[in-house]
């Protein structure tokens, strides 16, 4: 399979017979959405428009916005609930994180998760291979607290999201600060992830940092 970032909390998964979405956004983000985007699954994290933003999205998906246990063309997907920011949801309201078990790997999107995890949502998320993680504060998880949930999960790879880049529209921190909290600032930017199997994955917790892909 592979890893390809779309940018802000965007991903495409893909395999040989499932494209899976995640987190579609909208031009008034500042950035340009991939033409052409063909899904058969799309998970939106909660309704704001930086993640839901189906009308790019062709292919007739199936879509997900809630909790719950799904099963769609042969991949599993867990809906874990969970809060947009640190005072129990009143600042910025639900968000779901979605487990994706796929060609025998557990992939993480956190959406735009806000709060330290509870001891439940741990067990809920046990087995994550690979972890899509906000790291950029402000509405989300900042750098500091993004260390401390990988500490929970305990992830094989970590890929860091919504962050701030060159023409976004929010006020997020670079994922530069991210790097520099990890002890990893040298990292080499590569343009998507490739796992053919998750034997080949390291025991010990590696981060990714992907380049945003401007096409399909």
């Amino acid at each position: 399979m592979e890893i390809r970032y779309f940018g802000h909390s965007s991903f495409l998964i893909q395999t040989k017979s499932v494209n899976i979405v995640c987190d579609p956004y909208g031009a008034d983000l500042g950035l340009k959405f991939p033409s052409g985007v063909k899904a058969d699954i799309v998970t939106i994290s909660h309704d704001h428009y930086d993640h839901n933003n189906l009308k790019d999205i062709s292919g007739n998906p199936y879509i997900i916005k809630e909790p719950g246990e799904f099963e769609i063309k042969g991949v599993n997907i867990f809906g874990v609930s969970s809060f947009h920011d640190n005072n129990e949801g009143k600042d910025h309201g639900m968000n779901t994180m979605f487990l994706i078990e796929v060609e025998g790997v557990t992939i993480c999107h956190l959406g735009d998760l806000g709060q330290a995890l509870s001891t439940n949502q741990i067990n809920e998320l046990d087995g994550v291979d690979v972890l899509l993680i906000p790291v950029g504060g402000t509405y989300t998880l900042n750098a500091k607290e993004a260390e401390e949930v990988i500490l929970q999960i305990e992830p094989k790879i970590v890929i860091p999201m919504h962050y701030g880049v060159p023409g976004l529209k929010e006020n997020l921190s670079p994922v530069a600060d991210f790097l520099k909290e990890m002890g990893k600032e040298n990292i080499e930017v590569q343009n998507k992830l490739t796992i053919k199997s998750s034997l080949d994955l390291s025991e010990e917790t590696q981060i990714v940092v992907l380049e945003r892909s401007s096409k399909f």
